[in-house]
């Protein structure tokens, strides 16, 4: 168990990091900003995290949306996200030129950040909610932990300009579209289709479609909010 007593972690940034059970007692935290999977977290005795997704779903109401187990509302959450991501990209193009490629913070740039929804769609969604067994597409960006990317189909190389990778989240949206039009809640609860062998992600073998069909919703949510924040660093 790593233990820091009377150490000064002003600035410090952990990435990546699993803090489970991690416990801070006396510290000074003035200014912080905690981004992950939190739950469970005291404050001062409180628990917070029920205020603070609350608080979030007040403030996008999609989230309840993608939580739900009706088709009706996941197609509706799914026309929402791309909708939000339209006008970001709208957005995007409105800035000055180079802009989409400038990170903020050490965090992915807007292409960067589309690159890898691109990705997240190819093995959350294509490999499984369908079962596919093709390469991911080659622009796609995994994060760093991902192994075999390039056996994947992934190009490490890859430079795509906006609008080349707008070009495939657009495809790749209609078709996440066309089969939420007909999906159902019956194949919604089914066993997610995923291959057997290697391949990302290698633990949603025994997930159900609608976990992994989350998984893609969650990230197009989330991760457009990261991109809408450092935006307005930028514009600012």
């Amino acid at each position: 168990m790593a233990r820091f007593e009377d150490e000064d972690l002003t600035d410090a940034e952990f990435r990546e990091c699993d803090m489970t059970r991690a416990r801070l007692i006396g510290v000074v935290m003035q200014d912080a900003v905690i981004d992950g999977l939190v739950s469970n977290l005291v404050v001062n005795g409180v628990e917070v995290t029920s205020y603070v997704e609350a608080e979030l779903d007040r403030r996008h109401p999609v989230r309840l949306l993608m939580r739900s187990a009706d088709p009706d509302d996941l197609r509706d959450a799914e026309r929402r996200l791309r909708a939000g991501w339209a006008a970001t990209v709208a957005r995007l193009r409105a800035m000055d030129e180079g802009l989409e490629h400038q990170r903020v913070g050490g965090e992915w740039s807007a292409v960067e950040t589309l690159r890898h929804l691109v990705f997240v769609h190819d093995s959350w969604f294509r490999r499984c909610c369908l079962g596919s067994t093709q390469p991911f597409t080659a622009i796609g960006l995994a994060s760093d932990f991902v192994p075999d990317q390039e056996e994947q189909g992934l190009d490490p190389a890859a430079e795509p300009d906006l609008d080349q990778v707008v070009a495939v989240r657009d495809e790749q949206g209609a078709e996440l579209e066309r089969w939420l039009a007909g999906v159902t809640a019956e194949d919604l609860a089914k066993v997610a289709p995923v291959p057997a062998g290697p391949g990302w992600p290698p633990y949603a073998a025994g997930r159900t479609v609608l976990e992994c069909l989350r998984v893609v919703l969650d990230e197009e949510w989330a991760h457009h909010g990261f991109c809408v924040r450092d935006l307005d660093l930028l514009d600012g």
